[in-house]
């Protein structure tokens, strides 16, 4: 799969022959290795895409998404099986690739496209059933690229020449087809000539802000300033940043949006300092069936994550440690959605979105 994306190359299918998609691998970068070292993996099967989507070497929601598509595809395309029976072993595979992570959105709304594909394509013979999953696939990862891109061209107009972003995690090209979503305007405004600089979160505790956003925005020619993240208070104060672009892992239809841990308290120090706070993500990422964030599932990680980062001990062996990896925005918070179709705002005098009614730019 060919794309013509900033050269972040996170997420890739790569056909055995030039005449059909299927079969073929799933190539990402190993996220956990940067920005030390730029190791590519290739995933041959739905078990390995599911230990990726768990440890992080692929992370983002949209990215998540794409590799969960992708790993439908590996699921079945060695299978010697008819159709039927195909559809019977996808959705076993896409039972099984939906507990690889569960906050973010995007996983299980590509794996319910993957099964209405493959339940639309089960009169089909067992070659083309599999050619038509990996097609889908292909559709999923070029239809984010471009709602990536849109993303981008709506966020490019609030960022005037020589502003200056906080941003927190990655929601770059790391965690999608290749451009971004909190990224985007930052990549966008810069093509069209303007100076954007950027203030990044190190994001703890596993550094995403630090070892991913920072390397992706050295990498492309951003000017970028790490920060830790209880900086972030003294970066506003002084008045470093405009405004604050942050991606999301589920937004609910009130507009509440759950991101990395850390973003709600982003959130809070910018409307103390009078700061405007958007929210990037495609409609993909909308979950129209949680009337609020109080319905988003939030995931706990492993206690090692804080205590032995890196294969570091930096806590008391037992203590012991809350560790969730995402909290929830309220949208009385958020200023704006930004996702393909333009930037959704409140009503007046409301405090939260009409996600199901309101797509206005």
């Amino acid at each position: 799969m060919h794309n013509n994306a900033p050269p972040v190359p996170t997420i890739s299918w790569q056909p055995d022959r030039p005449s059909a998609l299927c079969p073929g691998v799933a190539r990402i970068i190993d996220q956990t290795c940067l920005p030390n070292a730029e190791v590519f993996l290739e995933l041959r099967d739905s078990q390995t895409v599911w230990q990726a989507i768990r440890q992080l070497q692929v992370r983002g929601a949209p990215a998540i998404g794409i590799a969960a598509a992708m790993g439908l595809v590996l699921a079945v395309q060695n299978l010697d099986q008819n159709s039927p029976a195909l559809l019977q072993a996808l959705h076993k595979a896409a039972d099984y690739l939906a507990t690889a992570r569960p906050t973010a959105v995007n996983l299980f709304w590509a794996l319910a496209r993957m099964r209405a594909t493959a339940q639309n394509a089960v009169s089909l013979s067992p070659p083309e059933f599999k050619e038509r999953l990996a097609q889908e696939a292909l559709a999923i990862f070029n239809e984010d690229l471009e709602m990536c891109r849109a993303i981008g061209r709506h966020g490019a107009v609030l960022l005037r020449d020589g502003c200056s972003v906080l941003t927190h995690c990655n929601a770059g090209g790391l965690a999608t087809a290749g451009y971004g979503t909190a990224l985007a305007p930052i990549y966008r405004a810069t093509e069209e000539g303007r100076s954007v600089s950027v203030y990044a979160d190190e994001t703890r505790p596993l550094l995403q802000g630090a070892r991913l956003t920072a390397w992706e925005l050295q990498r492309s020619g951003i000017d970028v300033t790490l920060i830790c993240d209880n900086m972030a208070a003294q970066v506003m104060r002084e008045k470093r940043v405009d405004l604050v672009m942050v991606g999301a892992d589920r937004i609910a239809a009130n507009g509440d949006a759950a991101n990395k841990i850390g973003t709600y308290g982003l959130a809070l120090l910018a409307h103390a300092h009078r700061l405007p706070f958007y929210v990037l993500a495609p409609t993909s990422t909308f979950d129209l069936h949680s009337a609020d964030g109080a319905a988003i599932p939030i995931e706990e990680r492993a206690a090692a994550e804080i205590t032995e980062g890196f294969g570091r001990r930096t806590a008391p062996a037992g203590v012991k440690v809350y560790a969730p990896a995402f909290d929830v925005t309220p949208a009385a918070l958020i200023e704006g959605i930004i996702c393909e179709h333009g930037i959704i705002r409140k009503a007046p005098g409301a405090t939260g979105f009409d996600l199901q009614m309101r797509h206005e730019t």
